[in-house]
């Protein structure tokens, strides 16, 4: 992720709960990690690579089991009440979409981008853009930083880059302070609401995929419509 506009991001209070992000000491002990975040821009319509589960798995010390869905729906409750489809996807979706299968730690992180939005008020469609960007810029997952593989020091679930004042290490891998972040940031971009989900999420993220967000926003719906 390149350079942010940093005025907008808000005084963040640092929350101990912090998931264990990704580091470069699981990926040295798999013999390396067979993409990084710049890779991460390509369509992915299979599960996530097997070298980034498995390396979830040596640096959080669980395992974690795939679900075999897309939403982890088989692990939320199922609610009456839940977000309609015009307002989790007012504009349509862009283009062609793209679909992976959630593993625990990815529907976990899932989880606090949502709560994230219901805190920051952004509501069910700030959601849907905040876990839209977050599976084009990490698939989910909380990564730290990986060395060779990473794009400048960007990292966490929106791989935000410390060098560009979006935090420092420990709070852009804390998934609620990084969630919280994107969203100060989206709530300064004038009528957000009213924007394309890949337009919202450029702006906050200045990529240089701009279009790569848009394949997210059906999946992304499904798992805030689930979650919410």
């Amino acid at each position: 992720m390149k350079d942010h506009f940093t005025r907008w991001l808000p005084a963040i209070a640092k929350t101990p709960h912090r998931r264990t992000a990704l580091s470069i000491a699981g990926v040295a002990a798999l013999g390396g990690l067979a993409f990084g975040p710049t890779a991460l821009a390509a369509p992915v319509t299979s599960g996530p690579h097997a070298g980034a589960v498995a390396a979830i798995d040596l640096a959080t010390g669980r395992k974690t089991v795939e679900s075999g869905l897309t939403t982890g729906s088989d692990k939320v409750p199922d609610k009456a009440h839940k977000p309609s489809r015009d307002k989790l996807i007012p504009h349509g979706v862009e283009g062609a979409q793209s679909r992976i299968p959630l593993d625990d730690a990815q529907l976990a992180n899932a989880k606090a981008i949502v709560k994230a939005a219901k805190e920051s008020g952004v509501g069910e469609r700030g959601a849907v853009i905040g876990v839209a960007t977050s599976l084009q810029e990490s698939k989910l997952y909380n990564l730290g930083h990986l060395g060779a593989y990473n794009d400048h020091d960007s990292q966490g679930l929106f791989q935000q880059r410390p060098s560009s004042g979006w935090g420092t290490p420990d709070q852009v891998t804390d998934p609620d302070y990084s969630a919280k972040a994107f969203y100060g940031a989206l709530k300064n971009v004038g009528g957000w609401q009213n924007l394309p989900l890949t337009t919202a999420a450029q702006t906050v993220q200045v990529s240089a995929f701009p279009y790569a967000y848009a394949q997210w926003e059906e999946q992304a719906a499904d798992i805030v419509q689930q979650l919410w």
